[in-house]
């Protein structure tokens, strides 16, 4: 079975994001996608089938290393510049409905060169699921090593969703820096409505993200990317519809950059958009399947 390795949110090869793109997996059951996943050991990987129906339109399974997502970011973005180039080859632009088990999203390819892409993923609307002071933002922060104070005054902590309920807990001064994560974070997360954290300085636009026990840090986190969107819209920290830079990934050597919008004000954040470059960097054949 052929697979793709796609490097997403970067136009450097090497850098961003790392993935690997299954275009035709239908035969592969939900067990193999897991196996091979952990093989490849990237953050995560995504087996398509395809509509013979709908030629631009794909099922999409997403696995991390402990099992299948619901939502996901970076892997739709290098999912569909892959249709793209093999289904699409001659075309300058092209959308791409890709359904997962829990929605379906649009995504919007544009070539820029050779194995170089350009996509931008409509999340949807935002949802906001509660702010969290006090006590319960001072534990959050302990569990990333930092203090109350490393918090920033004027932004509550909140969970926010565009497909995965994120904690966005906003920080100032060095601390994205400093923050490494010293206790699981599942229990605490459960508590405030949330799955996973995303770090975020909303001043220089940057933000990180780990899986919930530090063992791994990611490197552009494409759905908590709209999650921080929506949340600095909300909070008036950028335009209705303007497209802001995003970064990620400085501090794993791979550095990405996403591109986000949200549209719409206060709590009515009706759609969601997290795009980047994208670079198709290989191709690979397993040989046998699990």
């Amino acid at each position: 079975m052929r697979y793709h390795h796609v490097d997403v949110f970067t136009s450097r090869p090497y850098s961003g994001n790392s993935l690997a793109v299954f275009p035709d997996a239908g035969a592969l059951t939900a067990a193999q996608m897991l196996a091979v996943t952990r093989e490849l050991r990237h953050f995560e990987s995504v087996f398509l089938v395809r509509d013979p129906a709908h030629p631009r339109t794909c099922r999409a399974r997403v696995f991390d290393l402990t099992g299948e997502l619901g939502f996901a970011g970076h892997p739709l973005i290098g999912a569909a510049s892959v249709l793209h180039a093999l289904d699409a080859p001659g075309t300058g632009a092209a959308d791409w409905t890709l359904r997962l088990n829990a929605r379906t999203v649009r995504v919007t390819t544009r070539r820029q060169g050779p194995r170089r892409y350009a996509a931008v993923l409509d999340q949807g609307p935002a949802e906001f699921l509660g702010r969290h002071e006090g006590a319960p933002a001072a534990d959050i922060a302990s569990r990333f090593s930092l203090r109350a104070r490393d918090l920033d005054p004027a932004l509550p902590p909140e969970t926010v969703s565009t497909g995965l309920r994120y904690l966005v807990l906003p920080v100032r001064g060095d601390a994205l820096a400093r923050a490494r994560i010293t206790a699981p974070l599942d229990d605490a997360l459960a508590r405030l409505g949330a799955d996973y954290a995303y770090l975020l300085d909303a001043g220089a636009r940057e933000g990180r993200h780990w899986t919930n026990d530090g063992l791994l840090e990611d490197v552009a986190t494409g759905s908590g990317a709209g999650c921080a969107a929506a949340y600095l819209r909300r909070h008036g920290r950028i335009g209705d519809a303007e497209p802001v830079p995003l970064r990620q990934g400085r501090f794993t050597g791979r550095a990405g950059e996403m591109t986000v919008a949200a549209y719409g004000s206060g709590t009515d954040v009706r759609a969601v958009e997290v795009g980047g470059p994208v670079v198709l960097l290989g191709e690979g054949t397993l040989a046998e399947l699990p």
